[in-house]
């Protein structure tokens, strides 16, 4: 870390760096754990080029889910200039039965909580890509145009996706509250439950991080968590003790669902997130 940077931190924060360590991270961001002379630990992002990379979104989005939710979320103790100074959440076990257990109780609460409308105050991201967020009444039309048909054309254009399978995409499209319910109200989503966005400490979730928000269907939500599987039975138990799901959604609705995010991988990684879409396509009839 360069003196420049260092200096730069100890303004922000007003107090001196007594130790730091770099942080696996991507899409163009600088990573570093910290600690500080008055105690504090932090986890910092920096922006490897002069503009802001989505920092001051992921910290207002951050702001959100605390402001909203009885989530634990890091505190924001500086975001301006392409830096994110953020609270340390502490880590140090699996996301183990317990663990998924207790994530369950936290995304009931979260899911629980009426919204007026679907989509959000402004537009988000997730990961480093644009995410839109008109606000809609219709669940159903929100998926489809802001996030399904919407992902798909980006990845269309970036030559990323076959127009044959973007065409199927279009008829799922078309036919899609043939497949999909309307929830009883809008609910605020974290948007991007994989693995390494859930820290867990001693059998319980310490943190969330990496938001991706918006108002959705909480079975969005819900699918996205099978993806890379971060959780499984003991999560999905606990969640329908509290929050019985629809039927249908393990059948059929998971995998129309997970479309939305094997996209954003299609645009992210490349052409080895297409089979799942065609998959998923062929498995519902298109």
């Amino acid at each position: 870390m360069n003196r420049k940077l260092i200096t730069q931190i100890e303004i922000a924060l007003g107090t001196e760096i007594t130790n730091h360590r770099s942080l696996p991270v991507s899409f163009g961001i600088i990573g570093m754990r910290l600690e500080f002379a008055d105690g504090r630990q932090a986890a910092l992002k920096a922006s490897k080029h002069t503009h802001d990379s989505g920092l001051g979104l992921e910290a207002f989005m951050l702001r959100e889910l605390k402001a909203n939710s009885n989530l634990p979320i890091p505190e924001i103790y500086y975001s301006g200039d392409g830096l994110l100074i953020m609270e340390w959440m502490r880590s140090g076990g699996s996301i183990n039965p317990k663990v998924q257990r207790h994530a369950a109780e936290l995304l009931v609460d979260l899911h629980s909580r009426p919204f007026e409308q679907f989509g959000y105050s402004q537009d988000t991201l997730i990961g480093p890509l644009h995410q839109p967020n008109p606000q809609m009444d219709s669940w159903i039309e929100f998926f489809r145009n802001h996030r399904l048909l919407y992902m798909a054309g980006e990845a269309l254009k970036e030559n990323a996706l076959p127009k044959k399978l973007h065409e199927r995409i279009q008829n799922l499209a078309d036919q899609l509250q043939v497949f999909l319910v309307e929830p009883k109200h809008p609910s605020l989503l974290h948007g991007d439950l994989w693995g390494g966005n859930v820290i867990a400490s001693n059998n319980h979730v310490s943190g969330f991080i990496d938001p991706a928000i918006y108002c959705g269907h909480p079975e969005i939500e819900l699918a996205f968590t099978t993806m890379f599987s971060t959780f499984g039975k003991p999560f999905f138990d606990a969640y329908q003790a509290l929050a019985p799901l629809q039927p249908g959604f393990f059948e059929e609705r998971i995998a129309i669902y997970n479309l939305y995010p094997t996209l954003v991988h299609v645009r992210l990684f490349g052409d080895s997130y297409l089979r799942p879409i065609d998959e998923t396509l062929s498995k519902v009839g298109f």
